[in-house]
């Protein structure tokens, strides 16, 4: 499993915005939060809440992007419906999820099924990791990741 200090795994991957984004071109720090499903209440809170410190990410060099295997259409109407304007990445064949160890198996009330683990990875401009959260807990998890991507500049 990655962890802070690793070199991050590359990819490109298709985004919203007709867009396709590759690490290795970013040409910053990114802040790649994965989560589970486009619309769903706690995708929906995570992604809003980055959306509202977006500007202050981009003070400090930050770009935001977040991953799911949802479609490029799933995206864009979330996005639309949220006013959501950080790009969001279409893993449809999971291989971004588990370079990055978040395709796990989970288990809901009594049913076992593979899915995307909530988790966020701020990676420095060189690609390396510069913080990992597993397991994410949505409130305060923004404001979390905007202080540590604070301490990249100090």
């Amino acid at each position: 499993m990655i962890d802070a200090n690793d070199k991050a795994p590359e990819f490109t991957l298709p985004a919203s915005g007709d867009q396709t984004l590759s690490l290795a071109e970013a040409g910053s720090a990114v802040v790649l939060f994965f989560y589970p499903r486009d619309d769903t209440p706690g995708c929906t809170k995570e992604a809003i809440a980055f959306t509202g410190m977006e500007a202050e990410f981009a003070a400090l060099g930050v770009k935001i992007w977040g991953i799911s295997a949802d479609s490029l259409a799933s995206h864009e109407k979330f996005a639309a419906k949220h006013g959501l304007s950080m790009p969001l990445l279409c893993d449809a064949d999971n291989a971004v999820c588990e370079a990055y160890g978040v395709w796990k198996e989970k288990n809901m009330y009594g049913k076992k099924f593979f899915g995307i683990e909530r988790a966020t990875f701020l990676i420095n401009a060189d690609g390396t990791l510069a913080q990992v959260w597993r397991k994410v807990k949505v409130p305060g998890h923004a404001e979390a990741v905007l202080e540590a991507a604070k301490a990249l500049r100090a």
